[in-house]
């Protein structure tokens, strides 16, 4: 007898928003490749972040500012493959918006129609309005991101906190009105003051996802890479690793060496 196939209640936009409303927690991991993301939203996940830190944990650039638009699209097209019930946001890379936007308004709709992903994601304040109220003329949902953004790190110079002083912390308020007044679904701060993102979680109507902004944000969001351990060279103070999966690769890989050179593998039941 055939069994029904259980209906899997898909995250939009409108439910972040509900859930934002209701005080439950947004959490949100990036993922880059199919197998990633069939695990990380078989979890139950809320949002997937295909990332332009693909750039790095995936590349091996220093930067995220290598990574191109096709590539991004390969990206979120193996997640999208893979993924029943998470919300896909995927990051417009650098050169793709800033400072025109038609271009802004081209990269989206490749992105969506492309990768058949559900929304994109953009660095900057006031400078990039322009941009996201194009992308929306489309129907294309579209996540800001304000604070440290790592594709302006050469103009910054730094990765160090931002919005530390009263005249950077008021800007960021503004800019985050800005981005919530031009149509944003959510904002994602990334290492600011605690206070000051607990100040614009409040303020503000739309969720606030927080990467090192504290816990008074409306969700978290992190690397996938560095929560389950596969990177161990960067360790911030906001990382918090759920697991050491770079040991336990390195045990097992050597482990098969070993059986291999011992003749050990395969034995007589691994072959035909």
């Amino acid at each position: 007898m055939p069994t029904r196939k259980t209906e899997v209640k898909k995250v939009t936009t409108h439910t972040l928003h509900e859930m934002k409303r209701l005080g439950e927690k947004i959490a949100m991991l990036t993922a880059y490749d199919y197998t990633t993301a069939k695990i990380v939203d078989g979890a139950g996940i809320d949002v997937i972040l295909v990332g332009d830190s693909a750039s790095n944990v995936m590349a091996g650039h220093e930067t995220t500012l290598p990574i191109t638009l096709d590539q991004m699209i390969y990206h979120a097209s193996s997640v999208v493959r893979a993924v029943d019930r998470a919300l896909i946001v995927v990051d417009l890379p650098f050169g793709s918006y800033q400072g025109n936007s038609k271009e802004a308004l081209n990269s989206a709709i490749r992105i969506m129609k492309e990768s058949g992903a559900h929304s994109v994601k953009l660095e900057g304040g006031s400078e990039v309005k322009e941009s996201i109220e194009r992308i929306l003329t489309a129907g294309i949902p579209v996540m800001g991101h304000l604070g440290l953004t790592p594709q302006s790190i050469y103009k910054f110079g730094t990765y160090n906190v931002r919005a530390k002083e009263e005249e950077e912390a008021k800007r960021l308020i503004e800019d985050a009105h800005v981005l919530e007044k031009a149509g944003c679904f959510a904002i994602v701060l990334e290492k600011v003051p605690a206070a000051l993102a607990t100040k614009v979680a409040r303020e503000l109507e739309i969720p606030v996802i927080g990467i090192g902004a504290g816990g008074g944000v409306d969700g978290q969001v992190l690397v996938y890479h560095d929560l389950v351990g596969l990177t161990t060279e960067f360790s911030p103070r906001f990382l918090r690793r759920y697991a050491n999966l770079a040991e336990e690769i390195n045990t097992a890989v050597g482990k098969y060496i070993s059986d291999v050179k011992k003749k050990d593998f395969p034995n007589e039941s691994e072959q035909y």
